[in-house]
């Protein structure tokens, strides 16, 4: 349970999760969640899964789940890296999210779910 966390802003991945899983579930943008996932880096937590994975662009979508490990270590370069060009591929894109019905919001939680619990599969056999 501890080898890795999910950090989330997917209020459907943290209620499927909680219990199973190491969660930390903040209530933020999905620009804000990937400089939170940048913070946890930056502490030695090492990224496990892209942060811009799936189809939908950012900006276009509210959630996103990221993989991190759950154990500190020594800052890994590479982490660093791709957090932060992710980062700045997020910037690069204009505010496209507009208010939305509930079930669209639910499509876009459900997207991030299936690509998360893809990665989790995936992590688990390792």
């Amino acid at each position: 349970m501890d080898s890795y966390m999910i950090l989330t802003n997917n209020p459907l991945a943290a209620r499927k999760l909680e219990g199973r899983r190491t969660v930390c579930y903040i209530s933020v943008p999905y620009e804000e969640l990937l400089r939170e996932a940048e913070k946890k880096i930056c502490q030695g937590h090492r990224l496990l899964s892209h942060p811009l994975s799936g189809s939908v662009k950012p900006k276009e979508t509210p959630y996103k789940s990221i993989m991190l490990s759950g154990k500190k270590e020594e800052v890994d370069p590479q982490s660093v890296r791709m957090i932060e060009a992710a980062i700045q591929t997020c910037e690069k894109f204009t505010d496209r999210q507009k208010s939305y019905g509930q079930e669209v919001y639910e499509d876009f939680q459900l997207i991030d779910w299936t690509l998360l619990e893809s990665a989790m599969e995936s992590a688990d056999v390792w």
